[in-house]
């Protein structure tokens, strides 16, 4: 990828190319594709259903971006997949047929509904960094911030008392950790309780096969369902109905049901168990703020698909040239981004219906928009594989906030 001399924001440096794999992209695949044993925790670790080869353009590069800014760091990207023969197979890694690692719908392959593919990832994320540690990440994350380093500093420190790497969408009092970056050694207690709770949320009733009705679980009572109270003109049942503010948020919740558990897990004092969630919360989790953290190109663009992707489209001006007040937004969007973030997450799933288009699913049905020399998007692609953050995301302040429950974790109350 060359530079089109692009311009080097304030609070970045360039990356010595001898720390990058600039390999052409065919290397860098067979890499991907063929990783070596596991003989670390430095393991960032992707999920997509049908394998490497059958992602989408753009999230194949953002996975090759992790791959060339930390291979040289000792980490190994790990794509993992559910394709009968495929080396990279879940079952390669984790026993499929255990109930105490998968629900039977993930065992069978009956999980349903229209986010069957989300909802099976979201089954492999916790099993992932119990079994082997590392990262876990939506391959819609582009990674920003120097993740070496501040693994160094935190989880992989043994030294450190921070023992998980999330984002937060909550604030300091708020425990609302994002699920498309979870970091954390082998056999983290908060993963291994949050996972147990999940497993009991599938296996209810006689085993699911959706997360449809979940948010009303006994096990979750307590926390909030997400979403507020909002109207959102244009979303709609199959049967043509409008969804009000409640069903909406009871969707959300049911979609993210995983954050959902998370939260009860941060927010419960066991003391049969030994286990005081606020405590653990407050000494041992390193917490970054989910906006300024990842989600900036939303915050300056209103969460509007649209305005972002043509944005990001934009040509920046030729030499001599003058900004226009896009190009300036433009401009301003990937500074900032490029300085004070850690990373972006471009959005799929649930949130088309509730928001509409948004950058990524723009980038998806524009094959290579993202990929195009010269524009913002270029400029902000080469940024993440060539430049970092001069310095790293900031922790939240957390205290030790009052339980929601008090009992065992599986108790219903």
């Amino acid at each position: 990828m060359e530079s089109h001399s692009y311009a080097l924001p304030k609070g970045v440096h360039a990356l010595r190319t001898s720390s990058l794999d600039l390999r052409p992209d065919a290397l860098i695949d067979h890499d991907i594709l063929n990783p070596p044993s596991i003989t670390t925790e430095k393991n960032i670790w992707f999920f997509w259903h049908s394998g490497f080869s059958n992602m989408h353009s753009y999230t194949q590069r953002n996975i090759r971006a992790w791959h060339r800014r930390l291979s040289k760091c000792g980490w190994t990207i790990r794509v993992l997949d559910r394709q009968p023969d495929s080396p990279l197979n879940i079952a390669n890694f984790l026993d499929i047929k255990d109930n105490n690692t998968f629900p039977k719908a993930f065992t069978d392959g009956t999980i349903g509904g229209a986010y069957a593919p989300q909802h099976t990832s979201d089954l492999v994320r916790w099993p992932l960094l119990l079994k082997y540690g590392g990262v876990y990440a939506d391959v819609g994350l582009m990674l920003i911030g120097d993740l070496d380093a501040i693994w160094n500093k935190t989880v992989g420190d043994p030294s450190s008392p921070w023992e998980i790497l999330s984002y937060n969408a909550g604030g300091p009092s708020s425990r609302s950790l994002t699920n498309y970056f979870f970091c954390s050694g082998k056999n983290n207690p908060l993963f291994e309780r949050c996972h147990r709770l999940l497993l009991a949320l599938w296996a209810a009733d006689g085993g699911k096969t959706s997360t449809d009705g979940m948010c009303d679980s006994p096990l979750l009572k307590g926390v909030p369902h997400m979403g507020g109270t909002f109207s959102v003109p244009g979303i709609v049942n199959e049967d043509g109905s409008r969804i009000d503010s409640e069903g909406v948020g009871r969707m959300l919740t049911d979609y993210i049901i995983q954050g959902q558990v998370a939260t009860m897990v941060m927010s419960l004092v066991d003391e049969e168990d030994g286990w005081n969630g606020p405590k653990y919360c407050a000494e041992h989790i390193y917490a970054i703020d989910y906006m300024e953290g990842s989600q900036l190109i939303n915050e300056f663009t209103a969460w509007n698909g649209p305005r972002a992707f043509r944005l990001m489209s934009l040509q920046l001006p030729n030499n001599g040239e003058g900004e226009t007040q896009e190009q300036s937004e433009a401009r301003r969007i990937v500074e900032e981004c490029l300085s004070r973030s850690f990373g972006f997450k471009l959005a799929h799933g649930l949130i088309l219906r509730v928001l509409g288009d948004t950058l990524g699913s723009l980038w998806r049905a524009n094959e290579g928009s993202d990929d195009v020399p010269g524009t913002y998007a270029h400029w902000l692609r080469y940024g993440t594989m060539y430049w970092c953050p001069d310095e790293l995301p900031q922790r939240q302040e957390w205290k030790v906030e009052e339980p929601i429950k008090r009992g065992p974790l599986l108790r219903e109350s």
